[in-house]
């Protein structure tokens, strides 16, 4: 039997996108669907379901771990508004990290309320590939390791963003490790992402956890551009207790797939 999905785009952070509520077959249907050598290929992927209570958003990692995505969540959000399912320009999604809010600012782009960056701390010293370096750590609905850089183009994200997302100070769990720039006001940002296991294009938390540590660092404000390896930039905004991400994300094609 095949079945429809959709693949898209979040800044480069690719998704495949299926229909229904995925249960216990996310986490193999991932493993099987994102391989981009065996399968359809993508850095996770998006289970959409919609009811009388709402638009539900699951994502599964490539590795077939159930997580929280920025990105994600903001595509799914955008396929649900094409889809027919909401038709207000304002809108809710229930994800893993709780309901959060959807404001489309474009045709192909919204804003999504993200999970509040927490347990931050600032100036660890890290030991990775025989060097020290300085890091930063917050949780913004994922863990992350941000380490500024002078050149962000120049650093080797496979190796070193490896060895930091498996750094005993993160824990069995480990953590994102985001390479960040600041030029001309705004952040160039690099991600190594768990359950990915490679540098991806974009990473929404990433962004979030870069534009949070640089404003808890006095190097940013309360608005924040982040420009990432897929070619866009992005928007972080912190008011009032609560954190907001905008970008684009673009259904890329169409197909089907035989489950």
């Amino acid at each position: 039997m095949k079945t429809p999905f959709w693949k898209m785009s979040g800044a480069g952070n690719d998704f495949i996108v299926l229909k229904g509520l995925l249960g216990r077959r996310g986490s193999r249907l991932a493993q099987a669907l994102c391989d981009r050598r065996s399968g359809i290929g993508a850095d996770g992927l998006l289970g959409l379901s919609h009811s009388r209570s709402g638009t539900r958003i699951d994502y599964w990692n490539a590795d077939g771990s159930y997580a929280f995505c920025g990105n994600g969540t903001r595509c799914g959000a955008l396929w649900a508004r094409a889809q027919g399912w909401v038709n207000d320009p304002r809108f809710r999604v229930r994800t893993i990290c709780g309901t959060l809010d959807v404001r489309m600012t474009g045709k192909q782009r919204a804003e999504v309320s993200m999970p509040e960056p927490k347990n931050l701390r600032l100036g660890l010293r890290l030991k990775a590939l025989g060097r020290s370096h300085s890091a930063h750590f917050v949780d913004t609905g994922v863990p992350h390791a941000v380490v500024f850089v002078s050149n962000v183009e120049n650093v080797d994200v496979k190796s070193l963003g490896r060895a930091l997302r498996f750094h005993p100070a993160f824990g069995r769990a480990g953590a994102n490790a985001d390479f960040v720039q600041i030029r001309n006001g705004t952040l160039h940002l690099r991600t190594y992402e768990r359950g990915v296991e490679d540098e991806t294009l974009a990473c929404g938390t990433g962004i979030v956890a870069a534009a949070a540590v640089a404003r808890a660092r006095g190097k940013a404000g309360d608005r924040v551009k982040v420009r990432v390896r897929g070619g866009e930039t992005l928007r972080v905004f912190f008011n009032n207790s609560q954190t907001r991400l905008e970008g684009p994300g673009l259904i890329t094609f169409r197909g089907e797939v035989a489950l």
